[in-house]
């Protein structure tokens, strides 16, 4: 035997695996993620002088299920055991001359690559070495970043809502999302239900979640859930790991995170649970915004699992069962016309006499067609439509013109989850597992404005099916079927909880109900209208997949390799908003009946998508331990995916945003021709991966790891979500702008039905997109402080190139880059443009200045976004040892982007849609929607150790008590300080989505640290730290700026240099919300009794969520017009930065009681 038993092969069989790995290129259409989800145990045998033991034989045993696993070793002793179920194991060591060497307590976690040397005795083979403990803590073999939250802790911590999911947020890197659409918003459902989190910076539609080795992202290819926003079956899941940077080749489909769960498998032995959690709202604490009662809170969470043995040794099955039956109501603020903008007195009463609205008697005449109320002076059109918005019940803010009201939402949902899983064993060289899960929950919601009873229903399935065969000690083989369906109805009108929003003479669109108000300029919270104005959306998304995996051991190369394929479906129909949206730049705009804009979906062409893909690819990975201490991880993979297509060929895309016609996937009336929806980026995707573990000590204490990878986001269905179904020929949308005053809201709907003022809603994606893919790095330290201490820190990166970049509406004219920033066009009216000396009124209007006159609004995607990501990222773990156990991660880092969504221009309730997407560099820059600067989580568990001397009466009260707790702080997340949305903005789009940015004033400090205290609410932001951009003198503005811009609605005064048509110099996301502190605490009472088994228990359960009741809160709101510093005018938005969620829920008490054997 040489010295050196890790001496180097010969590069031979690596380059011949590589050569294989091209060949699966070319001969698999296929997709490769590996979904691995076994664990890999492997190590060296030697003899006390440390030379190598070859062909020793190593068995590993499966405590609960008795299964075992038999590999050799090879000459140099090395050996490896890949695909383990996780659990518990026992190790025996042999070889003719020595003695048995035996490790119990082994413990593999799902996805890890765990080391396990043996040192063998000289001996008989006959006498026999016992070792108890757990295989070391630090991760030698593998450069991939992860943590896993093991079993202990899905069942032991306090988890508000018992969804497994959540226990990711432990973890370093990851943060989850504060900022998603609320559930009452139309576009959650676009977005996905599930909760979200970014990983190590990464979008949160860039991560993988497996379940059992099936990819079960939903259909926006986001985090699983039901409509709760959780993933039920704590009691189900065995663990789970998070891979945060660097994975190897195995995994694909993903350039951001993989969150990989297993399920939980029977064993021979017979147990299972059966609990409910109870809570109430009278044992709550009010949230900030709460009314003086606690609103009505009642939740049942309750269900059973069981699991055991069929064939002992052979066959064992696993189920369970949970239920939630939920009414809760949750306070939040919206913003509403006050009594004075109604014509109303304080008592909600009508006057006999005198103009009482401040913006009708105004000195500024206004001109036009309305029909003004002789009491009131409010338009009689408006004032029947005013209704439609609650009465305020807080103070009036700004001017008066609008008002607090308190609302209580009320959300009732019922959820039902079931699951079973079925293993048998056929011979210790073949297996199979079967596992099915099915989730169906509707929910019912008045939200927003208690206006309209909404409902809305996820229903979701997921099927495994994995066979795994043993060919030889060195070649495992495993196939895997899967199917993920998942289908949402989202924002089903139910009733009218208002009289006026069923009152179909309010319509806009015959047949229909009350429109849409667009009036956040106002500061008045967006109204969706009557009974169907809310979009709804309809999504059947079917997912099929196919893989296989291999693992071969060839020396000390631990070689992975396979192939897949997902065959994709999404069937989606949109609604659109069926009784039509107005937008009004301003209340006395409002009040006056003089709308901006109007937008209506005609329904006749309101048709379901059916959308097709495949992604496909191979990998092979290569695990080279080059020295006892030096392991190499050598991977390169492929993928790449079809262009989506409609099975019935109704997608367009206009290949440059002026085409007058699109490109069609059927020739129709309205088609230039046909053609693929994009050329393919993807056909060239090989990804190289690398990375390396060194034990510099030769102790197995220290790890130094690194890693560096490329990883491909392939372009998916979920990216062209509210594109692909909404654009012309096959859908229209009506939009007009330059409406005449007086013609809300019939008249409006007929000049857009009839006069020819339709315009075609178009999707441009840019027809030859490049490779969207991000590349990762991460250098870190692992030591083992203490035994079954081990503490981590490092730094992680990471560089997305071509990310997906996606506008909300493209179509408007380009800017002039001047000494002073950005200059659009002075806007016209009536064809002239408004030059001093002219009378510009706010009745005039002005027309939109588009790109393309023929259409309406340019949904736009391209992939001209970038991001960066740097962390450090720091955990320490004590795992479960004498009773305690306690995680802390910190994360201190900065995610810089462009663009943070790709489902919408807004994918997040912070989100300013990208309507700068023509410089990139110098306008939209800035940290990422997302981004969190540093964030602390804690948890721990401790069973308090029973007192030995006591006993008899006092035995039971003092013995069986569980403390677990779980803190978390954080800084908060990004906003953006805007002019105000509309008839303050240049660009004259008709989608709404037209923003426009102020000027910073120097040295002013924005925040307001006293908002709490603010008798008016939470208002966050000091307007006056923002001001209207200003030319940089009298010559600039008189040549560039406009003299009345439309929003002010006349000539601005003599030496007023305000340039509205000026982008300001406020940038994305400069401002920073509140940060948030959280802890949750549990105390547990366990109760064995042992004249049933040892280990039955019955488990009181007490939880205290956010125990300290501290007030969290959400960023101002960017569709309500919070982030509006200005009005139109320039003059103070009176909700300026006004806070109206929380961000958490305040304290609430949950008890149960579970009965476990």
């Amino acid at each position: 035997m040489p010295a050196n038993a890790f001496q180097t092969r010969s590069g031979a069989v690596l380059s011949a695996f590589l050569i294989l790995a091209v060949a699966f290129l070319m001969l698999w259409q296929t997709r490769s993620y590996a979904q691995v989800v076994g664990a890999t145990l492997s190590g060296t045998v030697t003899d006390a002088s440390g030379a190598a033991v070859p062909n020793a034989q190593v068995s590993i045993k499966n405590t609960a299920t008795a299964v075992t696993r038999g590999v050799t070793a090879d000459s140099v002793g090395f050996y490896t055991a890949p695909n383990l179920l996780p659990g518990n194991y026992s190790v025996t060591f042999s070889s003719s001359g020595f003695s048995t060497e035996v490790r119990n307590g082994i413990t593999l976690t799902v996805g890890a690559q765990q080391v396990l040397n043996a040192s063998l005795r000289v001996g008989q083979v006959s006498q026999q070495v016992t070792v108890t403990g757990e295989a070391p803590t630090v991760q030698l073999a593998s450069s991939v970043l992860s943590a896993v939250v093991e079993a202990p802790m899905v069942v032991g911590l306090p988890l508000n809502g018992r969804s497994w999911t959540d226990l990711a947020n432990l973890q370093p890197g990851v943060a989850g999302i504060e900022t998603q659409v609320p559930f009452g918003d139309s576009g959650r459902g676009n977005r996905g239900f599930g909760a979200q989190i970014s990983i190590s910076g990464s979008r949160p539609t860039q991560n993988n979640y497996r379940l059992d080795g099936i990819s079960i992202n939903d259909y926006a290819n986001g985090g699983p859930g039901s409509v709760l926003g959780g993933n039920l079956g704590v009691d189900a899941v065995e663990e789970f790991s998070v891979l945060t940077s660097s994975y190897s080749a195995e995994y694909g489909k993903t350039s951001g995170g993989v969150v990989n769960a297993i399920s939980r498998a029977g064993t021979n032995q017979l147990h299972g649970s059966a609990y409910e959690f109870v809570r109430n709202s009278s044992l709550d604490a009010r949230n900030f915004f709460d009314p003086a009662t606690v609103p009505p809170f009642r939740r049942n969470q309750f269900g059973a699992s069981i699991g055991g043995p069929i064939l002992k040794d052979k066959t064992f099955f696993f189920g369970d069962y949970e239920g939630i039956r939920q009414s809760k109501g949750k306070g939040k603020l919206d913003v509403v016309p006050s009594f004075a903008a109604r014509g109303l007195m304080p008592d909600g009463k009508t006057p006999t006499a005198a103009i009482l609205c401040s913006l009708c008697a105004t000195a500024q005449p206004v001109t036009g067609a309305f029909n003004p109320d002789p009491v009131t002076g409010i338009d009689k059109s408006i004032l029947r439509y005013l209704p439609i918005f609650p009465l305020p019940n807080g103070p009036a803010l700004g001017n008066g013109d609008v008002a607090d009201y308190n609302f209580v939402a009320h959300r009732i949902v019922r959820e039902d989850y079931f699951t079973t899983r079925v293993d048998h064993h056929f011979s210790q060289k073949d297996s199979v597992f079967a596992t099915y899960m099915f989730d169906r929950t509707p929910f019912t919601t008045d939200e927003p404005l208690g206006v309209v009873l909404l409902e809305a229903l996820t229903k979701r399935q997921i099927v495994a099916l994995e066979e795994t065969h043993t060919f030889s000690p060195s070649l495992v083989n495993t196939v895997r079927l899967g199917y993920n369906r998942d289908l949402v109805n989202n924002n089903e009108p139910v009733k009218a909880l208002n009289p006026a929003a069923g009152d179909p003479s309010l319509a806009a669109i015959p047949g229909r109900y009350a429109p849409a108000c667009l009036c956040n300029n106002t500061g008045i919270t967006y109204l969706e209208g009557g009974l169907g104005g809310t979009p709804t959306y309809f999504y059947r998304w079917n997912s099929y997949q196919v893989y296989d995996d291999a693992f071969l051991t060839k020396g000390l190369h631990a070689l992975k390799f396979g192939f897949g394929y997902e065959r994709d479906q999404d069937n989606q129909e949109t609604t659109g908003n069926r009784d039509g949206q107005f937008s009004f730049p301003s209340m006395k705009s409002l009040l006056t009946n003089h709308p901006r804009s109007i937008r209506a979906t005609p329904p006749s062409l309101l048709t379901e998508r059916s959308m097709r893909m495949s992604i496909v690819g191979a990998y092979l990975q290569d695990d080279w331990r080059v020295r006892p201490s030096l392991m190499l991880n050598l991977g390169l993979r492929y993928e790449m995916s079809t262009v989506p297509f409609d099975a019935h060929g109704e997608t367009s895309n206009i290949y440059n945003l002026t085409d007058a016609q699109p490109h069609c996937g059927t020739l129709v009336t309205g088609c230039v021709a046909t053609g693929p929806y994009f050329y393919n980026p993807t056909l060239r995707n090989f990804e190289p991966r690398v990375g390396f573990a060194w034990d510099p000590f030769h102790n197995g204490k220290t790890a130094v790891r690194g890693g560096f990878g490329i990883f491909d986001s392939l372009p998916m269905l979920y990216q062209y979500l509210t594109l692909i179904g909404q654009s012309a020929p096959f859908f229209q949308v009506l939009a007009a702008g330059n409406l005449p005053a007086g013609s809300f809201p019939s008249q409006a709907y007929d000049i857009v039905a009839t006069s020819g003022k339709s315009n075609a809603q178009f999707g441009a994606l840019e027809p030859h997109p490049k490779r969207n893919y991000v590349m990762q790095w991460n250098l870190n330290i692992q030591r083992e402080l203490l035994p079954n201490l081990t503490a981590t820190i490092g730094y992680v990166g990471s560089h997305g190139l071509h990310q997906p970049f996606r506008v909300d509406d493209a179509d408007m004219v380009m800017p002039t880059l001047t000494s002073a920033g950005y200059l659009w066009p002075q806007v016209t009216v009536d064809g002239n443009e408004c030059i001093p000396g002219t009378q510009c009124t706010a009745d005039t209007g002005a027309p939109p200045l588009r790109l393309n006159e023929n259409s309406g609004d340019i949904r736009y995607l391209n992939w001209a976004g970038s991001s960066f990501y740097d962390a450090l990222q720091i955990g320490v773990l004590k795992r479960l040892n004498h009773g305690f156990q306690i995680q802390g991660s910190f994360t201190w880092g900065k995610s810089i982007d462009n663009n943070s969504g790709v489902v919408a221009g807004d994918q997040f309730s912070n989100s300013v849609s990208s309507l700068d997407w023509f410089d990139l560099k110098r306008l939209t820059r800035g940290v990422s929607d997302y981004n969190v600067g540093r964030t602390l989580v804690i948890n721990a568990t401790w069973l308090v150790p029973s007192p030995k001397s006591i006993s008899g009466a006092l035995a039971w009260p003092l013995s069986g008590w569980q403390l677990s707790t779980v803190f978390k702080a954080n800084d908060g997340i990004p906003f953006s300080a805007l002019l105000g949305a509309q008839g303050a903005d240049p660009r004259g789009t008709l989608s709404g989505d037209d923003y426009a940015y102020p000027n910073v004033v120097p040295g002013c400090n924005p925040i307001d640290l006293n908002f709490h205290s603010n008798p008016k609410g939470p208002l966050y932001i000091k307007p006056g730290c923002f001001t209207v951009p200003v030319a940089p003198n009298q010559a600039f503005w008189t040549a560039n700026c406009d003299p009345a811009p439309p929003s002010v609605g006349a000539n601005l005064a003599p030496g007023d240099l305000s340039c509205y048509n000026l982008r300001g110099n406020a940038g994305r996301n400069t401002l920073v919300g509140p940060g948030l502190t959280n802890l949750d605490f549990s105390v547990f009472k366990n109760n064995y009794i042992r004249r049933i088994s040892e280990s039955f228990n019955i488990q009181f359960r007490a939880e205290f969520f956010n125990i300290l009741n501290h007030a969290n809160f959400n960023v101002p709101s960017l569709g309500d017009g919070n982030t509006n510093m200005l009005n139109g005018d320039g003059t103070v938005n009176g909700v300026a930065g006004l806070l109206t969620e929380p961000s958490t829920d305040p304290r609430e008490i949950q008890f149960a009681i579970k009965l476990i054997w």
